[in-house]
């Protein structure tokens, strides 16, 4: 028997064909079954078969002789509940979400039952393929492919640089340049970042900047604008000293002020069925891995409005934002300067 403790990990060998994976796991720890039925739903047992490893979330699934186990089970992420994004466009081979800030774009080993994917394959009863991603911190646009083919065409066009993606962040102090091309390697990778200043608020010493990026290395923004000297508010990672982040109760900081605003491409021709995606990542160094368990793609019937070539354009509505993430009115006023005044 394995003690209970906050974090552990088991991997069980299947040595018959008879039983199934909660009675299994119920022996090797001291959960109960309902609990471990529970942490499967949220994607934390997984099945190799084959050479083949995904999540296994149907506790009546029948194990065959040779298969291996393996629970991940974290009491933090386990009790996490999941945020909710809201739905702004749905074109049936993908939809379009805002994604609130807390909210993961993908999950681990650990779990998923706090990811986007995860909330609309459960709230929309489809398949559910992330194809980029956006920092738990941050908030905004997110797509996600319905149909292995959509998914294949989209990571397509964000590989090619096809798709446009702005993003506001707002930053302490005066943004000097109205415009700012940052271009410093991230990683040994080359990144790029076309910063504009909307405004600057006087009375809090604030800068409303538009960010263009026209790639897309993790945490590239923040790490740009920290390191042109313009770290942005709330930035737990980048944007405080150890003694800054050490004087101030991390209750009080405020979130990180940094959205997704608008997506914008051509889109892409779904009505065609492709080759399934493989995923590369592979956490136990077999042969693959799958994060999703889909036996059958499900394609919608095609819409000869969607399938058309067309550039799409999506932008989160203002009632999504904060008022100080949102761009700056036409008129005047006494606190607030704009580009050009």
């Amino acid at each position: 028997m394995t003690d209970l403790s906050k974090k552990f990990e088991l991997h069980i060998p299947v040595e018959t064909d008879e039983g199934n994976a909660v009675d299994l796991l119920a022996v090797a720890c001291d959960l109960s079954k309902q609990r471990i039925k529970q942490a499967m739903k949220n994607g934390s047992v997984w099945l190799t078969h084959d050479e083949h490893t995904s999540r296994l979330r149907r506790a009546k699934r029948q194990l065959k002789k040779g298969d291996e186990l393996h629970f991940y089970f974290d009491e933090t992420i386990q009790s996490e509940v999941s945020k909710t994004p809201e739905l702004i466009a749905d074109e049936g081979s993908y939809s379009v979400f805002f994604k609130p800030q807390g909210m993961y774009s993908q999950g681990s080993k650990w779990g998923d039952q706090c990811t986007i994917n995860r909330w609309v394959e459960q709230e929309m009863d489809r398949p559910a393929f992330v194809v980029h991603r956006l920092d738990r911190a941050a908030s905004g646009l997110m797509l996600i492919a319905h149909t292995k083919t959509a998914a294949a065409a989209l990571s397509k066009l964000f590989e090619q640089r096809q798709i446009e993606k702005r993003y506001r962040a707002r930053v302490k102090g005066i943004f000097e340049p109205p415009t700012l091309v940052l271009d410093d390697d991230i990683e040994g990778r080359k990144a790029k970042s076309l910063v504009t200043l909307l405004e600057y608020d006087q009375a809090n010493d604030c800068s409303l900047l538009e960010v263009n990026i026209e790639t897309g290395r993790k945490h590239q923004i923040r790490r740009h604008l920290s390191e042109a000297g313009y770290p942005i508010i709330g930035d737990r990672l980048y944007g405080q000293s150890g003694e800054e982040t050490q004087e101030t109760d991390e209750s009080q900081q405020p979130d990180l002020q940094l959205v997704a605003t608008e997506l914008s491409f051509v889109a892409p021709d779904t009505s065609k069925r492709s080759k399934p995606v493989k995923q590369k990542e592979n956490i136990w160094k077999t042969s693959n891995t799958k994060e999703l368990d889909v036996s059958e793609e499900t394609e919608p019937k095609p819409d000869a409005e969607s399938n058309i070539a067309a550039t799409k354009n999506y932008s989160v509505p203002n009632r999504l934002l904060a008022p100080e993430l949102c761009k700056p009115a036409t008129t005047e006023s006494s606190d607030r300067i704009w580009p050009g005044q």
